[in-house]
Order: structure tokens, then C-alpha cells, then sequence
């Protein structure tokens, strides 16, 4: 087991973007894992991973997509489709998220939908209470196809239609999963939010690619910290999946990584110097193209 400890602030070339710590500050967590086939198994590594987290003073923490289940088949996970609302799977992060006194990002559940030889790909957020505040269902459907690698998620998958965002004691949340990274226009729909969560299984190969790539540049165009839990590993249906679990501040500063393997990431947050930079760089205030068309003067008299 891997955990790596918090890096120091955010550092850039000019100064600009170091960031420093300041009153409202907390710690958020990215959890890492190397997903089998079996729930169970699964379930106890994420509450072993998630008490790390929450022992280094998290406060927030976020689990991978596919957390619970990597299974041998992509079928697999459509046998332990819960409906929303109870299940193991559910049971489990609304009793973790209590016990530890933490708010977690579920990663990614699988939700019945109305196919029956489908799932919705959930992204399920619990209070420190243990409640459920929000769901997100995932948009967009990864497919891929390379030599012999090939994968096509909307085999078993049903997608999402609507952008979430859930408004938390540490600010407005906007959630996506995965494959969703590649395409800022979603991220842009979510209007301005203070962290954005990328829980992911990204295959080695795009992994090794883009990862990073994809990551800064959500964090630096939407002036927002990103906070992106991967499966990191070989996994038993033979599948490997990139890792580099990571936090990346506003300015596109790498907080902490870690390569592969299970483990925690963690940074701290800090609201203060979020907001100095929006005052500094307002490019969220800048945007014209994709904005609704002003609205013409009325002419005449009544």
C-alpha cells in the first residue's frame, strides 16, 4: 500500500500562483485502488483507504470510478446493479461517510436503469451524515479500439443527460466521471464551481497520453481545483489502468500524485487563494462564445 504525504503549496514560475495557506483552508482526498471482481474485497480496501484519508485530516474524499467492482466481464457489473436508494454498495459509503465524519464522492456505483441488460454509471455524493445530496449518471460513454485493445461502453451502460453540480460547506461541487474529461463543454455548462471531481479507470494507453494533459487543463481553464481518483494497476480480468491519481490546484499546479497502486492523495484547499486568482485572472467573467445572445432594446412607444 502506497500513500503519499501532503506536497507543498502550489508553486509557479512567476510567483503568481503560489499559493499560500490562509484562513477557510481544508484537505481533500483521492483514493487509489486496484479493483477486483469481487464487491466485498473491494468495499474493504475503500473503508481501509478511506480511514487513511480521514486520519491525515481529510475532510472530503473521493473514490474511483469502478471502486466496487472491476469484474472479470464488462457484463459483470450489470449483475450487481443496485437500484438507487439501498444496496451493499450504497450501504456502504452513507454508513463510511458517518462513521468517519467525512463527505464522500462515491466514485462511480452501478445504478439499474430501465434497460434491464444495462446500467447507469453513478457518481453518488454523501454528507457527513451519511445521506445521499446528490447523483450524477455519466454522459459520456467511452469506446475505444486499438489492435487488439477495444472497449465500448455503451454496451452496458446507459448514459446521463444532466450536468450536477451540489452546492457543500466547502463550495459548489461539479462532478463528472472519466471519459466525460475529454469534453469541456460539460464542464463549461456547470457555470462557475470551486472543485470539479473526475473519478476515472483510465486505460493505460490514453492514460499514459493525456492523463495530466486533460486534468491541468480543466483546473487552469475553469480557475478550479480538480481533484481525480483513478484505478492504478493490473487488475484480474487482465485489464491495466493508468493510476496517477492526482489533485491539481487553480493554477495547474500538480498538488500531489501518485503513480500506481492503492493508496491516498492528499491536498489542501484554499478558498482565499482560489478567489485571488479569479480577481487576478477573471477569464470566467471574459467568456463571450457560447454565451445567449443580448437581448434587444424594445422600440416604440405605448
Amino acid at each position: 500500500m502506497a500513500t503519499m504525504e501532503p506536497a507543498a503549496p502550489g508553486k509557479s514560475d512567476s510567483g503568481f500562483g503560489k499559493a499560500r495557506p490562509l484562513p477557510g483552508s481544508f484537505r481533500v482526498a483521492a483514493i487509489q485502488m486496484a479493483s477486483g471482481p469481487q464487491v466485498d474485497a473491494n468495499l474493504s480496501e475503500a473503508e481501509r483507504l478511506i480511514k487513511m484519508a480521514a486520519d491525515q485530516g481529510a475532510s472530503l474524499v473521493a473514490l474511483p470510478e469502478y471502486f466496487a467492482i472491476m469484474g472479470m466481464h464488462d457484463t459483470d457489473k450489470v449483475q450487481v446493479a443496485e437500484p438507487f436508494g439501498k444496496g451493499p454498495i450504497q450501504e456502504f459509503l452513507s454508513r463510511t461517510a458517518k462513521r468517519f465524519g467525512v463527505w464522500i464522492i462515491g466514485g462511480s456505483a452501478p445504478i439499474k436503469s430501465a434497460d434491464p441488460v444495462k446500467i447507469r454509471n453513478s457518481s453518488l455524493v454523501y454528507d457527513s451524515g451519511g445521506h445521499c445530496v446528490a447523483r450524477y449518471d455519466k454522459i459520456h460513454l467511452f469506446g475505444f479500439q486499438r489492435g487488439t485493445e477495444r472497449y465500448e461502453e455503451a454496451r452496458t451502460i446507459q448514459p446521463g443527460s444532466e450536468v450536477v453540480t451540489v452546492d457543500t460547506p466547502f463550495g459548489r461541487i461539479g462532478l463528472s466521471i472519466c471519459y466525460d474529461l475529454r469534453f469541456p463543454e460539460l464542464y463549461r455548462a456547470m457555470g462557475p464551481v470551486d472543485l470539479i471531481f473526475v473519478p476515472s479507470a483510465f486505460t493505460e494507453t490514453t492514460g499514459r497520453a493525456h492523463w495530466e494533459t486533460l486534468i491541468r487543463a480543466r483546473a487552469i481553464e475553469n480557475i478550479a481545483y480538480v481533484v481525480a481518483p483513478a484505478q492504478g494497476g493490473y487488475h484480474m480480468n487482465g485489464r491495466e489502468t493508468h493510476g496517477a491519481t492526482m489533485i491539481v490546484d487553480p493554477w495547474g499546479v500538480v498538488l500531489d500524485q501518485l503513480p500506481r497502486g492503492s493508496g491516498v492523495v492528499i491536498a489542501g484547499v484554499n478558498p482565499v487563494h482560489q478567489a485571488e486568482l479569479r480577481t487576478n485572472l477573471p477569464a470566467l467573467t471574459h467568456r463571450t462564445v457560447g454565451l445567449p445572445a443580448p437581448k434587444k432594446p424594445k422600440t416604440g412607444t405605448s
